[in-house]
């Protein structure tokens, strides 16, 4: 019998015989490894543990330590979603069933709707099955017989024909379920242990709203039933934190039908904490040596046609408009506009760095069915800006950028985040405009201003922007979410399209180079980060009512109006509630509203000009002078203060 070479991760070889599963090595190893495996890495590619080896191997046994792993162990379970849906639903259509970031989902297509009933029996029947101990077994079809096979079966049949090779792997479970998937798998149902299904959804097959609409179960699984409870807790925060419900119960912005999905409109308390934001911005580009600008809303198709982004990006613009002169473009970005007010005059390369910021509001067309409250909408004001420099500029242009970003985390009381460097695919695709000499310039300086702020960031191949790479930094809110935020990119490209020049120490002309950045992402998705992190209850220099007086009865009501103008002349945000109504029931709003602050004045308050003055976290905070409560909350706003 022939014998296969196989060398493991600490460089040891191990001479075993053909058809050796990685599992049998796992055991070879220790039983505690076979025991802990989830699945192999063969020469560099999943396997399934139980797959035979098909030659010399470099082999790693992976674990419950390793992140692959669990994707494995999502995606098996939503195998068993599946073979659940097909006992209890005989007729039903599979689609697709991938892991995903936090869980799994499966795609069906059954003339009937599931219901949160039905939810309950599938879960049941899935843990019926995984108690069975069934395994997992890899099949090979060929093509043509794979295609008959399925020819009843539209899903299947049509990945079956876009995907499959002449030789195609099916995953049977148990002896009445299999499904064409590429895998790997965990060996059997025992692994699969802490399941949850959480959801029904509609989805357009392939995500095209053109095709059928199938019905989708999301799911999660962990490998432990304690982190899938802390999980499920966090889910439960999260309702209470979503945007859109406490948008609606503090008064801060709305979706209206008739406008249209994905366009926000700000009410009056949210229109009060985005004017904060904006403000922020706006002095900060100042500071840091930004010249502020603003650009139309629309401009020429023409524009976007020498940008590029007619040919790149078209799909996430709207359709041009037919006015006298041509057609015009709703603007998706600023960078084309801060690329014309460059472009009005020749530069020197003593006027560079030439940074121009804009809060700009641009249009992109996001399907029906993607959009979501303030974090995913059709018109949206992004904190652009563009600087144009020289090449010995860019790394430190960059560094002020990184370094600008974590201000901004820190002012908002975001202390973890997590960085990467998103790259281009080398030019196989065709997607990304430059050749390898412009990208090796753009990724080193990336990575080099990185290396100077200590910032980890991991590289993630073919995330790039079409027109350069980016460095991409990801916040952590108060319940461990990650959220996409602020983004530096590198350009070449749109300075060469435009024919970009400035005159060098040489009085030759010569091209520069581009950062584009954006940190609050756009002001909508911040805004909406921010009331879920804090759960409504904004800092005190953020919140749209800052105090709230609240006479004890109708008799203090003129020097409760007395308190409330000395504040308003302060400049504080206070409203005044002299409604008849008992305390109790006055504080009690106060605190639905998440108001800071809450200013009892009762007959001894307005004899001795004091408030009693009451936090929404802290409770009572006894009776202080007027002025004194106007310094504590003077000195919170101008340091921008995250405690109360």
């Amino acid at each position: 019998m022939s014998s296969l070479n196989v060398v493991l991760p600490d460089g040891s070889q191990q001479s075993v015989a053909a058809g050796t599963r990685p599992i049998d090595v796992a055991k070879s190893i220790s039983p505690r490894l076979a025991s802990d495996a989830i699945v192999a890495r063969v020469n560099g590619d999943l396997y399934d543990l139980t797959r035979p080896l098909e030659g010399d191997a470099r082999l790693e046994i992976l674990t419950t330590k390793n992140p692959e792993s669990l994707q494995v162990y999502r995606h098996s379970t939503a195998h068993l979603l599946a073979a659940a849906v097909l006992e209890l639903f005989p007729k039903t259509k599979l689609g697709i069933g991938p892991p995903t970031e936090s869980g799994f989902y499966y795609d069906f297509q059954r003339d009937a709707k599931f219901t949160p009933e039905d939810l309950e029996k599938i879960e049941a029947r899935m843990r019926e099955l995984q108690a069975k101990n069934l395994p997992f077994e890899r099949k090979l079809t060929p093509k043509p017989a794979g295609l008959e096979k399925y020819r009843d079966d539209w899903m299947k049949h049509e990945l079956i024909e876009e995907r499959a090779g002449d030789i195609f792997s099916e995953y049977t479970l148990g002896p009445d379920f299999i499904d064409f998937c590429r895998g790997p798998h965990v060996p059997s149902t025992e692994k699969l242990k802490a399941f949850k299904l959480l959801s029904i959804a509609g989805a357009y097959w392939k995500g095209n709203e053109k095709n059928p609409q199938l019905q989708r179960i999301y799911g999660t699984a962990f490998f432990t039933q304690k982190d899938l409870d802390e999980y499920l807790h966090r889910l439960e925060e999260a309702k209470k934190r979503d945007h859109r419900k406490l948008g609606q119960e503090l008064d801060l912005f709305s979706i209206q039908e008739l406008a249209g999905p994905g366009l926000i409109f700000f009410h009056p308390k949210g229109a009060i904490v985005r004017k904060q934001l904006e403000d922020w911005m706006r002095d900060a580009y100042l500071k840091r040596g930004y010249s502020l600008v603003y650009t139309p809303h629309v401009m020429r198709h023409d524009l976007w046609k020498t940008s590029g982004h007619a040919n790149f990006y078209s799909q996430n613009m709207f359709t041009p408009m037919e006015l006298d002169d041509g057609e015009y473009q709703l603007k998706p970005m600023n960078c084309p506009g801060h690329i014309l007010i460059y472009r009005d005059r020749l530069r020197s390369y003593r006027d560079l760095p030439v940074r121009l910021g804009e809060l700009g509001t641009v249009y992109r067309y996001e399907r029906s069915g993607t959009m979501h409250g303030l974090l995913r909408v059709r018109g949206f004001t992004q904190d652009d800006a563009h600087i144009f420099c020289t090449p010995e500029q860019i790394e430190d242009e960059i560094v002020n950028c990184l370094d600008f970003a974590k201000d901004t985390l820190n002012t908002f009381g975001f202390t973890d985040y997590k960085a990467e460097i998103s790259t281009w695919d080398g030019g196989a695709s065709g997607k990304y405009d430059g050749g390898p000499e412009d990208w090796g310039l753009a990724e080193g300086a990336l990575r080099k201003a990185c290396e100077r702020l200590a910032i980890e960031a991991p590289v993630i191949p073919d995330e790039a922007a079409f027109y350069g790479p980016k460095i991409d930094i990801k916040l952590v809110d108060a319940i461990g979410r990650l959220w996409q935020l602020s983004t530096v990119q590198f350009d070449t490209f749109l300075p060469r399209r435009f024919e970009l020049e400035y005159v060098a120490e040489d009085g030759k002309k010569h091209r520069p180079l581009m950062v584009h950045r954006a940190l609050y992402g756009s002001i909508e998705r911040f805004f909406g980060i921010l009331l879920e992190h804090y759960a409504g209850a904004f800092p005190v220099w953020l919140a749209p009512v800052q105090a709230a007086v609240l006479p004890i009865t109708d008799r203090q009501n003129a020097y409760a109006a007395e308190v409330r103008q000395k504040l308003k002349e302060a400049g504080f945000r206070v409203e005044l509630d002299d409604r008849s109504e008992k305390v109790n029931a006055k504080i009690r709003e106060a605190q639905l509203q998440k108001i800071p602050y809450m200013l009892v004045v009762g007959g001894r308050e307005a004899e001795s000009g004091k408030v009693s003055v009451r936090n929404r976290k802290h409770g009572d905070q006894g009776a202080v002078p007027v002025e004194e409560f106007i310094s504590r909350l003077s000195q919170m706003n101008s340091e921008k203060s995250l405690q109360e």
